[in-house]
Order: C-alpha cells, then sequence, then structure tokens
C-alpha cells in the first residue's frame, strides 16, 4: 500500500512540474514571440505544443485519479 502511495505521490509531483513547465513556455513563447515579430502562424504552432502539454497533464491527472478510486473500492 505504501508503495502504491508513493508511486501515486511521485506521478502528482511529475504532473505538477509538467503543468508549470509548460505555463513557463507558453508565457515565455508569447513573449519572446512578441519581442521578435514571429509570424502568428510560428506562435499559433507554440500555442498548440503548449495545448498539447496541457492535455497530456490533465490525462497524467486522470490516470492518478482513476489509480486512486480502484484503491478504494
Amino acid at each position: 500500500m505504501q508503495d502504491k502511495d508513493a508511486y501515486l505521490a511521485r506521478k502528482g509531483r511529475i504532473t505538477a512540474l509538467v503543468i508549470a513547465g509548460t505555463a513557463v513556455f507558453w508565457v515565455l513563447a508569447n513573449l519572446i514571440g512578441a519581442d521578435y515579430g514571429w509570424s502568428n502562424r510560428t506562435r499559433a504552432l507554440l500555442d498548440l505544443v503548449a495545448l498539447a502539454g496541457f492535455v497530456f497533464a490533465i490525462a497524467m491527472t486522470y490516470q492518478i485519479w482513476r489509480a486512486r478510486q480502484n484503491d478504494q473500492r
């Protein structure tokens, strides 16, 4: 039981890092893109990359939630 709790805690920390890293990437990409005058197409591509990171984090959160639900049964 403790091994499973430790695993879920580690996975939660990784998920938090993915969310924070994606947010920092997204903000920096927008700031740098505005400074250097990148095209809207390039900036939209970076927005899609950030969106993919957030979707991945949601999927990881769902996996953690499902694992905790299975533990309660």
